[in-house]
């Protein structure tokens, strides 16, 4: 196994999963009724609605398809509309400096590091590209978002499901087998070694430095685990 590139998670892995559920989803909460109603001619907008609808399996208002979103929210639904019109609201938020997001001090020292040595770093995640750039863009160790060659949503498919990371390999150009995939979700981690890449669960509770292993493989504590890990597979 020779390991050219790297596919990551966000919430739980690179960044704390506190700050989506703590100031993320609030933000957008907050805002997304007034958002919509303000962005009816925006055709991303009329389409997030018309996806919202259809997921629903029958037609909505606006005022039906506002709530059933914010209802998607407080339930932390996976579903494509939604995460578009967050990540909309979140631009706002970002440009603004109302919004930071914060990165593992290690992660964005590890991920600029695999950059240097030449491994090729992509972004795996629920929340859509969009969101996943903004938290890149506009994070408290900087903009990383050169670091990255690809982004990937719920679009590709979902992250339980063997058959995404097999896209996700194939649009990326290396086979499976030469891609790491990080993630703290062992169902994540399990679809990607099904899909034949290597994985490591990250566990942000382990003390520093801690390796695990568990029936999947390794558990890293954090990516200076991971590194050692890189390095002794070359």
């Amino acid at each position: 196994m020779t390991i050219k590139a790297i596919l990551l998670d966000i919430e739980g892995t690179t960044a704390p999963i506190s700050f989506v559920a703590e100031v993320l989803f609030p933000f957008a909460a907050e805002r997304l009724d007034a958002f919509v109603r303000g962005h009816a001619g925006d055709p991303d907008v009329a389409d997030a609605l018309r996806e919202t609808a259809e997921l629903e399996g029958r037609a909505l208002s606006t005022d039906a398809a506002i709530a059933t979103l914010l209802g998607w929210i407080k339930a932390d639904r996976k579903a494509t509309p939604l995460k578009t019109l967050q990540g909309k609201i979140w631009r706002e938020g970002y440009e603004s400096g109302r919004i930071v997001s914060p990165v593992y001090p290690d992660a964005a020292k590890q991920m600029r590091a695999w950059n240097a040595q030449g491994y090729r770093l992509d972004v795996y995640s629920s929340g859509s590209v969009e969101a996943q750039k903004l938290l890149y863009g506009h994070s408290d160790a900087g903009d990383l978002t050169p670091l990255f060659g690809g982004y990937f949503d719920t679009r590709t498919g979902p992250k339980l499901e063997a058959k995404s990371y097999a896209t996700i390999a194939g649009l990326i150009e290396h086979p499976p087998a030469d891609v790491l995939f990080l993630s703290d979700a062992p169902g994540e981690v399990a679809a990607a070694l099904n899909a034949g890449m290597a994985s490591i669960r990250i566990d942000r509770a382990l003390p520093a430095g801690a390796r695990q292993e568990d029936a999947m493989g390794v558990v890293a504590a954090d990516f200076d685990v991971v590194n050692g890990w890189l390095e002794s597979q070359r």
